[in-house]
């Protein structure tokens, strides 16, 4: 069929979206990556910029592990061995080696007792939260979580939901008091780095509000933490939010392959039954494809190296770069929202600036995302930039001038 009535309507869809600058155009399409040399780190070719270097602002591969041979090695033997692909999905094919050690390996990293992974973090806490979500369930959610959480909310259809304004912990507490009686379970859902801020949640708190009003729950009060931004790059370790905070363990903690790990796919990690109970109840777990037994040993292998010495050094080598990069905009009168996590965005708070900005970032080979009203509400326009343990000292000072210039060719 021509979908000759349908195709007018889309185009109309498509072109409203532009006329109130919500959509995300054109992307950028990489044709090579030019490896380290000469005391920088990696650059970036793009398709329609000649060989026009830019550095890459803007990736959440904070440890810089996606270039890293020894990963693409693992990921390339295991690919040789195994196949290109899984075949099936688990529970009709079978699963593989690396994808059951690699769950164990996260269950240990994080101090649970199981652990599973999905094809991306995305799917897995709407698998978790839709899972464990009925008719007598109650969710209270920060209002600046992730869309996986907006979605997989509305996907779940509780009881009822609260949202708390953003970090204000004393809601929380309260909205938890005004539920009591009116659910048998609830679930406190929050981002553990919030990605467009580069601020944390503060699980310790949550754990402490969570364990007061628990008993007055007879299916508990459960406490979701996506912490996809924070593992691998937040934390003494890399262990995450419920480590740079010294949080007790939430009940469900979800993280992702592809941010730190500089892989593919998501996970959750939690006490043995629950796992046991979303293996049999998530559907993006039971039909969905996992991720390649290639990628599983790729993880596996960023985990290794992430809790070594290299891991340690990429850490506090991140770190430096992090406080290099604040200090640098701050001499240098940017506003910014300060903290360890290497999400760093200046606060423009104008949308024109804000793209301005952004596309002479470009034109001087620098790759960084703007956010800007609709998208962010009128006044909180900003550039998100995000630091990687593969950048350098010269990359960093190059982006801090690169700014400056930008700002006075305003």
């Amino acid at each position: 069929m021509p979908m000759d009535r349908l195709i007018p309507v889309v185009e109309g869809l498509v072109a409203g979206m532009e006329q109130q600058g919500t959509a995300k155009g054109a992307e950028n399409v990489v044709r090579e990556v030019v490896p380290p040399q000469g005391g920088q780190g990696p650059r970036f070719l793009l398709e329609g910029q000649g060989d026009k270097p830019f550095i890459r602002m803007n990736a959440n591969s904070y440890l810089g592990l996606s270039l890293h041979l020894e990963v693409i090695e693992a990921e390339e033997v295991t690919a040789r061995s195994m196949g290109a692909g899984p075949g099936a999905v688990r529970f009709i094919a079978g699963t593989h080696s690396q994808h059951v050690a690699l769950e164990r390996a996260l269950a240990a990293f994080h101090g649970r007792e199981e652990g599973m992974i999905f094809s991306s973090a995305y799917a897995a806490v709407v698998s978790a939260l839709v899972s464990l979500t009925d008719k007598t369930t109650f969710v209270l959610s920060d209002e600046l979580n992730h869309n996986c959480i907006i979605m997989a909310i509305r996907m779940s259809r509780p009881a009822g939901k609260a949202i708390y304004p953003h970090l204000d912990m004393g809601a929380l507490d309260r909205q938890l008091e005004a539920v009591k009686g009116k659910a048998r379970r609830a679930i406190v859902v929050t981002d553990g780095i919030f990605s467009m801020r580069g601020d944390h949640a503060p699980v310790d708190e949550i754990m402490e509000i969570v364990a007061r009003h628990d008993d007055a729950f007879p299916e508990n009060v459960v406490v979701l933490v996506d912490d996809s931004h924070g593992v691998g790059a937040f934390g003494d370790t890399g262990r995450g939010t419920e480590e740079y905070t010294g949080s007790p363990p939430c009940d469900l903690l979800v993280g992702t392959l592809g941010k730190a790990f500089g892989v593919n796919g998501g996970y959750v990690v939690s006490d043995s039954p629950v796992i046991r109970f979303l293996r049999e109840s998530s559907p993006l777990y039971i039909y969905s494809n996992p991720i390649t037994a290639g990628e599983a040993a790729a993880a596996m292998k960023s985990l290794e190296i992430l809790t070594g010495p290299e891991g340690e050094g990429r850490l506090r080598h991140l770190r430096a770069l992090t406080k290099r990069f604040e200090s640098g905009l701050l001499e240098r009168g940017f506003e910014i929202i300060p903290g360890a996590h290497p999400i760093v965005p200046i606060m423009v708070r104008d949308t024109d600036e804000t793209r301005r900005l952004v596309a002479a970032l470009f034109d001087a080979g620098v790759l960084a995302t703007g956010l800007a009203y609709p998208v962010v509400p009128r006044g909180d326009e900003s550039i998100r930039f995000q630091i990687n343990a593969d950048h350098t000292e010269a990359g960093i000072d190059y982006v801090l001038a690169a700014l400056s210039e930008a700002r006075a060719a305003g």
